[in-house]
C-alpha cells in the first residue's frame, strides 16, 4: 500500500518565501521522479500557517531511502552553514509518514 510522507514548517514572522526549498530542489537536480515517488506537492497553507510538503510512495522503504541518500546529503550541510552564518533554515516541525488507505489518479 501506499505511504504519505509529509513534512510542514512554520511560516516565520509571514515570511512565504522559498529560498530554502527552491535550494534544495536546485541541488537534488532531478530530471525525473526518484524511484517509487508517485506525487510530490509543495506549497503554503496560510490558513494553518505552514509551507508543506506532501509525498506519495509507493513504500515507506523507497520514500526512506531516498532521503537518507539523496535528500539528508543535501540538506545537512546547508542547515550547518546557514547555522555558521547565522542564517534561518529551519527543521520541519512536523514530519510524518502513515500508510494510506485510498489513492487515486487522472
Amino acid at each position: 500500500m501506499a505511504v504519505a510522507y509529509l513534512q510542514e514548517f512554520t511560516i516565520q514572522n509571514g515570511d512565504t518565501s522559498t529560498t530554502n526549498y527552491d535550494a534544495v530542489a536546485s541541488a537534488l537536480d532531478l530530471d525525473q521522479a526518484p524511484d517509487g515517488l508517485l506525487v510530490h506537492t509543495a506549497g503554503f497553507d496560510l490558513d494553518a500557517g505552514v509551507f508543506r510538503i506532501f509525498d506519495v510512495w509507493e513504500s515507506r522503504e523507497q520514500g526512506e531511502k531516498f532521503v537518507r541518500e539523496q535528500l539528508d546529503p543535501i540538506i545537512q550541510p546547508m542547515a550547518a552553514k546557514a547555522h555558521e552564518s547565522g542564517e534561518d533554515f529551519p527543521p520541519p516541525n512536523r514530519e510524518t509518514w502513515y500508510e494510506l488507505h485510498d489513492t487515486m489518479s487522472g
